[in-house]
Parts: structure tokens; sequence; C-alpha cells
């Protein structure tokens, strides 16, 4: 039977990764209107195109191409980003995944810095190679994007190079020009170490927000 690419809940405790659906779409259109100085180099949808970005994702997930996922802020309960799996492959035979891409990552403007997005990496890395025991996952971000690739550095991925002309921009006024992408990866021979300082990051992270009562 062939690997079917599919995204189960992965619980934290700061984040909780849901399957992306339309329940997500008002959190998300209030989380990407939150501030948006951080965004040139990345794209996240306006509030009014968050119906429509989820249309697209979920037509993605029909073709068998991504698994996406909303981040609920556990503490508030609201969905606060986006983060998704993508780009499976299949190299050595079509039942078992050989190596997966970690991509389509935004948060809110006050989500950023909390050590959600170490979670979330933390969720998404060990379901990767513990439980689909895949040899590799990658990360990219425009090569000119310094705060991601720090971010992407941060949560344990290393550093490959930089593929020139290698996707789409999404800065604006650049429509229809491709960017450079700086490239990362992690490795299944990696993965213990790098989950070992994820952990200790987390727990020096401190005390875990309590949840908010509704309303």
């Amino acid at each position: 039977m062939a690997f079917r690419l599919e995204g189960p809940v992965l619980e934290g405790s700061r984040v909780r990764l849901e399957p992306l659906g339309h329940a997500h779409v008002a959190d998300l259109a209030e989380a990407a209107e939150e501030n948006r100085d951080r965004y040139g180099l990345t794209w996240v949808p306006r509030a009014a195109e968050m119906t429509e970005y989820v249309d697209i994702q979920l037509a993605r997930v029909a073709e068998g191409r991504l698994a996406p996922y909303a981040q609920v802020e556990v503490a508030t309960g609201r969905a606060v980003g986006v983060t998704a799996y993508w780009e499976p492959r299949y190299w050595i035979s079509e039942d078992q995944l050989s190596a997966i891409e970690v991509g389509y990552t935004w948060l809110a403007r006050s989500a950023q810095g909390t050590g959600l997005n170490a979670e979330a990496k933390y969720l998404l890395f060990r379901h990767a190679f513990e439980t689909w025991e895949v040899s590799r996952v990658d990360l990219k971000t425009d090569a000119r994007n310094a705060r991601s690739r720090a971010a992407i550095e941060g949560v344990g991925a290393r550093f490959e190079g930089v593929l020139r002309n290698w996707t789409r921009s999404w800065v604006p006024g650049e429509e229809g020009r491709l960017r450079d992408s700086a490239m990362f990866s992690l490795t299944a021979e990696e993965w213990p170490a790098c989950r070992a300082r994820l952990e200790r990051r987390l727990a020096d992270l401190g005390p875990v927000p309590a949840p908010r009562a509704a309303g």
C-alpha cells in the first residue's frame, strides 16, 4: 500500500498542531493582521484572502503534496499561524517516505519569540523521524531572510548552501521573478542530538502559560 501523506494532530505544551481547516480561518485572519512588519520576505495572506488561502492548501492536500497545520496556541486556544509538511519524496519505494520538507510557516507577531516555533518544529521533526522514519527533513527560506535563517538554524537544521533562482519570490514588486533559496536539512543520524537540544531549549523556557478562560 502506497504511503499517504496525512498529518495527525501533534500536541505540545505550548502549541497544538491541528490539520488546517476552514474552522481556523477567523483566527488566522486576525493573526495575519496583527503586525505585518516582518512578512516582507514571507508569503502571509491578508485577512480577506484567508478563506481562499485555506482552499488552496486543502486542494494540495487532495493531491497528496501537502499536510498543512494550524498552529494553535494552547494558552488561548487560538490559531496563531500555519506550518506544513510538503514535497514528500519516495526514493526507495512508494510505501516508504524517504524525505519531507517542513515549510509554509508563519506566525502572528505576538506568537513570535514565545517558543511556539521551536516546539512546533520539535513536534514535526519527531513525527517525521520517529513515526514515518524518514531519512531527511529539509527547510528553505529566501536567502535574504536573515531572521528566518537564524530561526531555522536555531532549531537544529544545518545550512547546506544557496540555490540560485530556485523558487518564486514573495517580495512585493518582485512578482514574476525567482528568488535565491537558502537550503537547510536535518538527517536521521542527526535527529537524536537535535531532539535532546530542543528538549533542553524548551525546558529552559520555564513554566508553560496556563490556558486562559474563554470570554
